[in-house]
């Protein structure tokens, strides 16, 4: 009925589009004065690239729970087992500082070795491809990030599930910043901590329908924040395992269990099976090969036994790629419906 409610307010993206200004549990929760940091400070073995092992922690530009700074320092808001918890990482002089707000601030930096590849064996990989050897050799600073977290890393995993990386990235933006809580302390913009399991199982089907997320997707969602407790659980298990106990929720399949189990644990082995681009990825850049399936890509790998994973990063790090024949896949925008 025209005329009947106010317009919503909007306020314009990096991009120039239009969001609206969010109007759930996060609108009303004003950002508290930043309390002193804790501090910790870690010294590495080897080289260390901050974007790089962190980098697959960023859902997209705009992602509300991480910020890379112009100084080079990193920016993290987290929901930790203790507590919603800001962590700043900044490196040099071959030295690491870690700074945290919140009451997550202690579990973030007991966690911060780990979270910057400590665990990490590199030197247990050996290049079988000049072009993976030539990828390795420009990126000493490569680690493999353990986050000890599985929900921050597979809410927006199945958010990109059958779907571009644009839409899903909108969609996490979209739904963190309505219903999470500001970060602890002096996050730089409009940083957020994603929403707790319970806030997530509460959001109302028209809100998921407005992010552009389908009902299989938020389903899938539900239905594992529902058991969020079993699902952090797979943090003290081995990889195999915890994909095994990821799995079990209907939705949750080998390519979406891979990417979690790449982050929370560090899984250097942990290969994308059913993705859309990566077979032939690999295909082009090992054998020339850009018609690549998912069992041509992991015989191709096969070299790469416990490694399979680290190797996929560092082709696609290597920027071989097959040149583009057909046109992006469309973009859907459930919203509009």
């Amino acid at each position: 009925m025209a005329g009947r409610f106010a317009p919503r307010p909007t306020r314009a993206t990096v991009r120039g589009g239009q969001v609206a200004v969010p109007a759930g549990p996060a609108a009303g929760i004003p950002r508290q004065p930043a309390a002193p940091a804790r501090v910790r400070r870690w010294v590495p073995e080897g080289p260390l690239d901050l974007g790089l092992t962190l980098g697959p922690l960023r859902r997209g530009p705009g992602d509300p729970t991480f910020r890379a700074a112009p100084d080079g320092s990193v920016w993290r808001a987290c929901r930790t087992p203790a507590g919603p918890g800001t962590l700043r990482v900044r490196a040099y002089g071959g030295e690491v500082l870690g700074e945290a707000w919140g009451p997550g601030a202690a579990w973030l930096l007991d966690g911060l070795p780990a979270l910057l590849g400590a665990a990490d064996d590199a030197d247990a990989f050996v290049p079988r491809h000049r072009v993976v050897a030539l990828a390795r050799h420009r990126r000493p600073g490569l680690r493999l990030t353990r986050t000890g977290l599985v929900l921050e890393s597979l809410i927006p995993s199945v958010l990109e599930q059958k779907v571009t990386t644009v839409e899903a990235y909108a969609a996490w933006r979209m739904l963190v910043r309505k219903f999470g809580e500001p970060a602890p302390g002096p996050a730089p913009g409009r940083m957020y901590v994603m929403p707790a399991p319970r806030t997530w199982a509460l959001i109302p089907s028209w809100e998921w329908h407005r992010a552009g997320v389908d009902d299989k997707r938020a389903s899938t969602i539900l239905r594992a924040v529902r058991v969020a407790a079993r699902m952090e659980e797979a943090t003290g298990m081995e990889p195999d395992a915890a994909r095994a106990r990821l799995e079990v929720v209907p939705g949750i399949g080998p390519w979406t269990s891979a990417e979690v189990v790449q982050r929370s644990h560090g899984a250097a082995d942990a290969v994308t099976v059913g993705d859309l681009h990566l077979p032939g990825i690999v295909g082009w850049a090992l054998a020339g090969d850009r018609t690549a399936d998912d069992a041509e890509m992991l015989r191709l790998l096969e070299p790469y036994a416990g490694q399979r994973h680290r190797a996929a990063r560092l082709i696609l790090l290597s920027g071989r790629v097959p040149p583009r024949r057909a046109p992006r896949m469309t973009v859907g925008d459930i919203g509009r419906l």
